[in-house]
């Protein structure tokens, strides 16, 4: 039988020992130490600045950047990305300079556009021409796997950067580099491994752009996503504008909120003569978004008829749904339930009400009240969004 390690070092304690030979120096003759211990007294504070951009993404770090879909979330992480790139303040916060690398994954083919209006708009290049300043930002507009590829990725990306590494990784997003179950706790625990080898190969922060679930409350997927991550930033998207909030920081502050509004430019025309359009992210002020969510909680009579006819069912058979898509604490309804609510206020209020016209109704209030985020929906569960 093949000695195994134990095995040899026994060997090694029962043979004669020579004078003043301890056991540190038996084990380090069978091998080298692969788990260095630290003593207490040798650890040192590391006090220089960990930051890429100060109170929002930590340096080497794991974030998490999350939202619904079109909620605006990949143009705030490329106009984020595109500071660190430049080292441009952004709004007011330090900034440390590094070269990015940004995986295209979803939507790659109008990262050229959004890339030159970027430019015109901060670095007053002109519009029709492609970038022309020099910036250490890398982009790959096309699919990977990232739990099967991330290994030639990093290879690939030090032969083509000259053994320069990225300071800033951005995966964009983790569906269209993911071929697991985002339910499973092995597949997910992959690809945050997977992430963790290329923040550990560059010495960098690494950045997943994630959708939410159905009910809009928390990223998609199984839980240890967000457990390993060392910062999660939500995106809400109100019209056109976008609010961003740091939800948690494991080392530093939490609560950083930032409003943008996306405004559509022109960037040229195509062959026909048509416009061709993009997005850019331009910093505003809170009392602007607040202005914009008082027109979303201005309701219609429809609407108003709805959300009042759920409030009154979950008020009367409301239940708690043991469900990781429904909030904590959320009492929920059947879809049939409120529906019948709903019908029953309609009727009250317009005893000649046509069948086909409520359904009609029931169907556009309900889709309209989910687009608001003012309800929840999961299976044939919904509930009312605590703000």
């Amino acid at each position: 039988m093949k000695d195994t390690p134990i095995t040899i070092i026994d060997q090694a304690w029962s043979k004669p020992k020579p004078a003043g030979l301890v056991a540190n120096d038996i084990v380090e003759k069978l091998r080298p130490l692969r788990f260095p211990l630290v003593r207490m007294k040798d650890i040192k504070v590391n006090l220089t600045a960990r930051y890429l951009v100060k109170g929002v993404v930590a340096s080497h770090s794991l974030i998490v950047i999350w939202g619904r879909p079109k909620c605006g979330k990949s143009f705030w992480t490329f106009d984020l990305a595109a500071h660190v790139a430049t080292g441009r303040s952004y709004r007011g916060q330090k900034v440390r300079q590094g070269p990015v690398v940004y995986i295209a994954a979803e939507g790659a083919d109008g990262f050229n556009a959004r890339i030159e209006a970027w430019c015109a708009q901060h670095l007053g290049e002109p519009l029709g021409s492609g970038p022309k300043t020099e910036i250490p930002f890398d982009l790959l507009p096309v699919r990977l796997d990232l739990v099967e590829e991330h290994a030639a990725f990093i290879s690939d990306v030090l032969m083509q950067t000259g053994n320069v590494p990225p300071a800033l990784v951005v995966i964009d997003t983790l569906n269209r580099t993911y071929s697991g179950s985002e339910s499973s706790d092995e597949d997910m625990t992959a690809y945050v491994a997977a992430a963790d080898a290329i923040k550990a190969a560059f010495n960098c922060s690494v950045i997943i752009v994630h959708h939410c679930g159905h009910e809009s409350s928390r990223p998609r997927g199984h839980s240890s996503l967000t457990a390993a991550a060392d910062t999660q930033i939500a995106i809400r998207r109100d019209g056109d504008f976008v609010t961003a909030t740091v939800e948690w920081n494991k080392d530093g502050p939490e609560g950083y909120v930032n409003v943008s509004r996306l405004d559509l430019v022109e960037i040229g025309r195509d062959r026909e003569g048509d416009p061709v359009t993009t997005r850019v992210v331009v910093p505003c002020d809170p009392v602007d978004a607040e202005a914009g969510e008082a027109g979303r909680l201005r309701l219609s009579p429809n609407l108003q008829n709805a959300l009042q006819a759920l409030k009154m069912a979950i008020g009367e058979h409301g239940e708690s749904t043991a469900s990781n898509h429904v909030p904590t604490g959320a009492l929920t309804v059947s879809t049939e339930l409120w529906r019948q609510y709903s019908y029953k206020r309609s009727l009250e209020a317009d005893p000649e009400g046509k069948q086909d016209a409520l359904r009609q109704a029931f169907h556009r209030a309900s889709k309209q009240l989910l687009a608001r985020e003012l309800i929840g929906c999961w299976n044939d569960r919904v509930w009312v969004v605590t703000p």
